[in-house]
């Protein structure tokens, strides 16, 4: 192998929680490349990868659908559920009824959530409110909005709180309207990284998914790190990161491929996404999928 590159590879990766179980094991130290690790909001991910200012990263679902041809999938990598995610939450201090011709305030530091909302909003309940963006601090946000969207370590932590309002779970709501799986981010890398240092690309997506395989076998050191640094019960966590499913297969595609065909026919994008993955078969062929 050889590992002489013209300058490091750069990785983004997701400072949320939801992203640990691939991130928590993988050890850039360990691979005989130089890698740099950019660790970020999914938005700011989304603005890097597509500038070309970092290599490969996980970004959100929909940051990969806007620029699905400029990027190859790291195959059998995602942050996915079925139902309940507990981390994409819509904190109603208004009825639902008032809410969806209202006024919703949108956390900024995600893509596929917001317009996830949005389908959920308008195609399934019909409604047409208007939208503000918003630091992510619930409160603040519900101060001259109906509604607040959290994501994240920020929704979990809002949720802990006795505010009294009632709360959608987008990932519930999602699988009871199509029966699908729902995916929040992908890995990604540019076609042209990959072309240039095939090697090195493949490095790293082994140790990705390595880093992955290890945490469905050792949650434990995942779920302390997340008592020491976010708080919450060791219970709370276990059935957190137990509820997320990390793999990209079959099932996860087609909730995927619904949800951009609904953003289509609501005008949040324009073009037909490519699903097109790291144009090589050694590992993906026979990786496991485990739910």
């Amino acid at each position: 192998m050889d590992n002489r590159l013209a300058r490091p590879i750069s990785i983004g990766k997701i400072q949320y929680t939801n992203a640990w179980p691939v991130f928590h094991h993988f050890d850039p130290a360990a691979l005989p490349y130089k890698i740099e690790v950019h660790s970020d909001m999914p938005a700011t991910l989304n603005r890097k990868l597509r500038a070309g200012e970092i290599d490969m990263a996980a970004i959100s679902s929909y940051a990969y659908g806007l620029s699905s041809d400029s990027y190859y999938l790291l195959p059998n990598l995602s942050v996915s559920s079925f139902g309940r995610v507990q981390s994409i939450l819509l904190f109603l201090k208004s009825p639902l009824e008032k809410v969806i011709h209202g006024r919703i305030a949108l956390t900024t530091t995600s893509a596929t959530s917001v317009n996830l909302l949005k389908i959920i909003i308008e195609k399934f309940y019909g409604g047409k409110p208007s939208y503000e963006d918003a630091e992510p601090a619930l409160e603040k946000m519900l101060e001259n909005a109906d509604a607040a969207l959290l994501i994240g370590d920020h929704a979990i932590k809002a949720s802990w709180l006795n505010h009294g309002y009632k709360v959608l779970d987008l990932g519930e709501v999602w699988n009871l309207w199509t029966g699908h799986w729902m995916t929040y981010a992908l890995w990604a890398v540019h076609k042209e990284t990959a072309h240039r240092y095939p090697e090195a690309i493949w490095s790293i997506y082994e140790g990705l998914l390595e880093g992955k395989e290890r945490s469905s076998r050792q949650l434990e050191p995942i779920v302390s790190m997340a008592l020491r640094q976010i708080g919450g019960t060791a219970d709370y966590w276990s059935i957190y990161f137990k509820n997320l499913c990390h793999d990209f297969g079959p099932k996860q595609k087609a909730g995927l491929q619904l949800y951009f065909q609904y953003a289509r026919e609501l005008g949040l994008m324009a073009e037909e996404v490519n699903l097109s993955e790291l144009p090589c078969s050694r590992v993906a062929d026979n990786l496991p999928n485990h739910r």
